[in-house]
């Protein structure tokens, strides 16, 4: 079985079965312990007891809006979630059970300002066709026997519809700066640094092939945030994270991409609300067939263009050490 599965370098210590399970632990452990630490906080904050605290938390999570500075409320618990379930977690299973740094993330570093600029754009030009299969995902339908299990789906879906919209509600530019932080920053850096980071290292070494680790990764990741509706295209951007980090070897420019496609997404949001722009991103429009094939064909070309890059990027570090 090879040894390579983090991009072109080869980890003195490789992932085994027993670390994935307490990695998985670690996460649980994380999500659990995170709920408590929101509980406390509202408990803490507000003077409630525990019963109360729950009550508080349900009804923030279902009507925000009829809570007293519920946005601000909603936007800590959303940081404190994330950064419980996914990043703590993931650094210390990388630090203490794999004795990894996190150099190890990085065997290549990006010496170019062209690389992280194309890697921007190319987020920004995968958009569109992925607008189209968000819009695909959504009509998809489950045979008739399974008409419960939809509307449940859809149900969910809808209710987390409800609270996205009211956190991407912003009344001044203070919220925005938090949006960003809650919304892009955070969540790029938990999030690539578990699934790119450390699964995708990992089931590539399993597979002995770095697609398959990037798509099972990419799978995962798209589960793990429970939008069936909106599974396929969260997985083709989690592919897409994927393969940059594969081609360029830095796990800070998955972080980067990850960070420009909610960052991009907020600021649009923001600058709509404020009249300032005519385009609305959240529009339930759908993409023309023509706007997604020439979106999907840019950020083809983007791709191959990023990978050459790199690899020239790479040949002359060799060269310099």
């Amino acid at each position: 079985m090879p040894s390579i599965y983090v991009p072109n370098h080869t980890s003195p210590q490789p992932p085994t079965l027993g670390g994935l399970i307490m990695l998985i632990g670690f996460v649980l452990i994380g999500g659990v312990l995170s709920t408590l630490l929101i509980l406390l906080l509202i408990m803490v904050s507000q003077g409630f007891g525990p019963a109360e605290a729950r009550d508080y938390i349900t009804t923030l999570a279902a009507n925000p809006v009829s809570i007293k500075d519920g946005w601000y409320t909603l936007m800590m618990l959303q940081a404190v979630n994330h950064l419980g379930t996914f990043l703590l977690p993931s650094l210390l299973y990388w630090y203490a059970v794999e004795r990894q740094t996190w150099s190890v993330f990085n065997p290549h570093p990006v010496t170019s300002l062209t690389v992280l600029a194309v890697v921007a754009v190319i987020v920004v030009a995968f958009m569109p066709f992925d607008g189209l299969i968000i819009d695909w995902n959504q009509n998809v339908h489950l045979p008739q026997t399974m008409a419960p299990l939809e509307q449940w789906i859809r149900d969910k879906e809808k209710s987390l519809e409800g609270v996205t919209k009211y956190l991407t509600t912003f009344n001044n530019p203070g919220q925005l700066l938090i949006a960003v932080l809650v919304i892009a920053v955070i969540p790029a850096i938990g999030e690539e640094t578990l699934f790119r980071g450390i699964l995708q290292r990992n089931l590539t070494y399993w597979t002995g092939n770095a697609h398959a680790g990037i798509w099972i990764a990419a799978a995962l990741f798209s589960a793990i945030h429970v939008q069936f509706l909106g599974f396929v295209p969260r997985m083709l951007l989690g592919a897409l994270f994927g393969y940059l980090y594969l081609w360029s070897g830095n796990l800070w420019v998955p972080i980067l991409a990850h960070f420009v496609n909610n960052g991009f997404t907020v600021l649009m949001v923001y600058l709509y609300q404020q009249k300032l722009i005519s385009m609305d991103i959240e529009s339930p429009d759908t993409v023309p067939i023509a706007t997604a094939l020439a979106s999907l064909a840019l950020t083809a070309g983007l791709l191959y263009y990023f990978r050459q890059l790199n690899q020239k990027d790479k040949v002359h570090s060799s060269a310099n050490p």
